[in-house]
């Protein structure tokens, strides 16, 4: 009786989640079509001055205002909303790298060697992903900051992977697969091919919102030398109070994107990127 009440529970729940992650990839896409023809939509070049009068509010001719300097606030929002999404997809692949294949791979050493690269990540991932590519940065210089800002990811993603790959290792249906006489080889392969095909959309997803919120936080403070969305705010810090718009939208788009990401990767509340 149990099951035959929690079986369409369950299904309705699978349904949502489905619902929740098709959206978020719409989502993304779209934000990749913008992201890619940013200088065909955008009327004025990136940080074009003078473009408009000074501090024009939301208008028919200007839909997203201007700034200070005139610059048009819907071609810097598209302008830095193109820079946020190519620094975040190239952060979130070395998160994919460095911390999901590799924590995968590692959980496969012999003789429980693997723990060590699992207790420095576990370590590394109670310090807060911004402070770790701040370091990074300091390390590698302010070009590289994708670079920081998918490294500082890494951790989580290696902690993450490790314990799913031990999960599997120690799985019956592995133990009985060893005892047969497969390879460890064929059975890490098999193990991949399986976390590809369940695991790769939330894994690259949850990377990519939290990329996103971290190179965006960087920006603002002044540790990348891209002209993202977070640059585009900060540079605004002086018209808040007079000119809303200036940070508004900016800040709407980088929220979008994030949302999405995180709807992509259909975390539970309260779960970390």
């Amino acid at each position: 009786m149990s099951m035959a009440i929690d079986s369409p529970h369950l299904a309705r729940a699978q349904t949502l989640l489905a619902a929740i992650r098709t959206t978020g990839l719409i989502g993304l896409a779209l934000i990749a079509i913008l992201a890619s023809l940013s200088d065909v939509i955008a009327r004025a070049p990136a940080d074009r001055a003078g473009y408009g009068s000074e501090l024009q509010s939301p208008s028919m001719l200007y839909p997203f205002g201007t700034d200070c300097l005139g610059r048009d606030m819907l071609s810097e929002t598209l302008h830095g909303l193109a820079a946020t999404a190519s620094d975040a997809v190239l952060a979130m692949i070395v998160t994919l790298i460095a911390g999901g294949l590799s924590g995968f791979v590692l959980a496969r050493l012999p003789f429980g060697t693997g723990y060590v690269p699992r207790g420095i990540a576990g370590v590394l991932g109670s310090v807060p992903a911004l402070l770790l590519a701040i370091l990074a940065v300091g390390i590698l210089g302010r070009d590289f900051a994708p670079y920081a800002a998918g490294l500082a990811a890494a951790p989580l993603a290696f902690a993450r992977a490790f314990d799913r790959a031990r999960a599997l290792g120690e799985s019956p249906h592995a133990e009985y697969a060893r005892a047969s006489g497969i390879p460890v080889s064929t059975l890490l392969r098999r193990d991949l091919a399986y976390e590809f095909r369940d695991q790769f959309i939330a894994v690259a997803a949850r990377a990519l919102a939290a990329v996103t919120i971290t190179l965006s936080t960087m920006s603002f403070l002044g540790f990348s030398a891209h002209r993202d969305l977070g640059l585009v705010i900060a540079a605004e810090r002086s018209s808040y109070l007079a000119a809303w718009w200036t940070a508004a939208f900016p800040a709407l788009a980088l929220l979008v994107l994030v949302l999405f990401a995180r709807l992509a990767a259909t975390l539970e509340e309260g779960e970390r990127p």
